[in-house]
């Protein structure tokens, strides 16, 4: 707003600056041409004096001015126009005359404000055969034009205002509106502050606060999917515990309250262990799966694949041969991945684990390694009984299990793959599923593949 008041008293100035230079650029033409006429009429008389000058002067008729002062060559003056307070007779050292005593065309001019009028001089030497012998002064005052000049200033200022006027009132309209809008956004963050995650602003327009409250909106989406997911997590973990701590209560109540044998109670103390270990083992997935999600990525290792793929297989070998599961390792090409070799181990376990788990007797597990243009591939393919494409979509949720029965059944607690997909996606990788039921699962898992000889050229 000062910006602009600034510019706008600069135009009223301006303008009024321009208007007087073109009055002064037309008025100084005509002035040095009346007195240039005169000075050449009066050149002509060889002897200046108060009866010859009068005389000379009196036949021109379009000296039209307010004032003619002719002087001799000391600067005394021979005639005046005016009657009242003349200057006949007594030295006259206007600056004009002063300078036109040196053979200079002098023009001036100023503008009378209280009186409304411009008032122009101008003075040029008499010049007689080479010789200075006096000057003619003319003095020249317009009530028209000044009145012109003061109408048009006048009328500048009056817009100036209007315009000054228009701006401050348009600078509180803007200022209100932006601090009842920017008052809105902060009312709306203390409600979200208070919990309310639910809440949306609306803002409106199209301008920076309108981008600010779109902004604002989706930060509260993120928030409230957030706080969706914990009270799920919440509720999905008190569930899980909630099932071997009553199972470990009603088997310890049973031990105390009954009378039994000693093969009955050491059978009750040992489902008692396995609901401990069952515990033991949710526990230490939600502490991995809190760990990961926690670790910020760059600690890395250039690994090959194979290797840690085959270190499963070994170890998990025996469990497959219990469930009569064959397991092969189809390595087409292995290739090195940037990733922490113990995330490598995990991933795999996770995946070659329910494979076998959730297999059928005398079914099949593949493990395939490949390289497909830029990426390093692992894909973990079973024969089991598949996973219906409604819960294909939550497998990766936490404590999602699409058989609960036989998860609990088979120690599972619905993490592991959610350890599996966090840990995939924080090496930068990426991992899906396809099933068919009655035919089988397959992961996906998908890693940048690193090429040391292209890294040092």
């Amino acid at each position: 707003m000062v910006i602009t008041l600034a510019v706008l008293i600069f135009l009223n100035i301006y303008c009024s600056k321009t208007s007087q230079k073109l009055f002064y650029q037309s008025k100084e033409t005509s002035m040095i041409e009346k007195c240039q006429l005169a000075a050449a009429e009066i050149s002509k008389l060889g002897v200046l004096n108060p009866s010859t000058v009068s005389d000379a002067i009196a036949q021109m008729d379009s000296l039209r001015v307010t004032r003619l002062i002719v002087t001799n060559q000391s600067g005394v003056a021979v005639y005046d126009s005016y009657t009242e307070k003349s200057a006949l007779g007594s030295f006259v050292l206007f600056p004009e005359i002063v300078c036109a005593m040196k053979r200079y065309d002098v023009f001036s001019w100023q503008y009378r404000y209280l009186e409304g009028m411009m008032e122009s001089r101008a003075a040029t030497p008499i010049v007689s055969y080479g010789t200075t012998i006096g000057c003619v002064y003319m003095m020249e005052q317009d009530r028209e034009q000044g009145a012109l000049i003061k109408s048009l200033q006048h009328n500048v200022l009056s817009i100036t205002l209007v315009l000054e006027l228009v701006v401050i009132l348009f600078s509180v309209a803007f200022a209100t509106g932006f601090s009842r809008r920017l008052r809105r956004i902060v009312a709306s963050m203390r409600i979200i502050r208070e919990g309310d995650y639910s809440h949306r602003v609306d803002m409106g327009g199209n301008d920076e606060l309108t981008t600010l409250g779109e902004e604002f909106n989706a930060l509260s989406d993120r928030l409230q999917i957030s706080e969706n997911k914990r009270r799920q997590f919440v509720s999905d973990a008190s569930h899980e515990l909630k099932t071997p701590l009553a199972s470990i209560k009603l088997l310890s109540d049973s031990i105390l309250q009954n009378d039994m044998d000693l093969d009955t109670a050491r059978e009750f103390v040992e489902d008692i262990g396995n609901e401990a270990d069952r515990l033991n083992r949710m526990t230490l997935k939600l502490l991995t799966l809190s760990k990961i999600e926690s670790q910020e990525d760059g600690d890395c290792e250039i690994v090959y694949m194979a290797p840690t793929i085959q270190k499963v297989v070994r170890m998990l070998s025996g469990i497959a041969e219990k469930s009569q599961i064959t397991i092969e390792l189809d390595v087409q090409q292995d290739c090195p991945i940037l990733i922490l070799e113990d995330d490598l181990y995990q991933i795999a376990f996770n995946l070659v684990e329910n494979g076998i788990k959730y297999n059928t007797p005398g079914g099949r597990l593949t493990i395939s390694l490949l390289r497909d243009g830029e990426n390093a591939v692992m894909r973990v393919s079973d024969t089991g009984v598949g996973i219906s494409e409604d819960a294909l979509s939550h497998i990766f949720e936490r404590f999602y299990r699409v058989d609960k029965a036989r998860s609990r059944k088979s120690g599972g607690s619905g993490l592991g793959l959610a350890i599996v997909k966090n840990t995939v996606e924080r090496n930068q990788g990426q991992i899906c599923a396809d099933s068919n039921l009655g035919e089988g699962t397959t992961f996906t898992v998908t890693f940048p593949a690193f090429d040391p000889g292209e890294e040092d050229k």
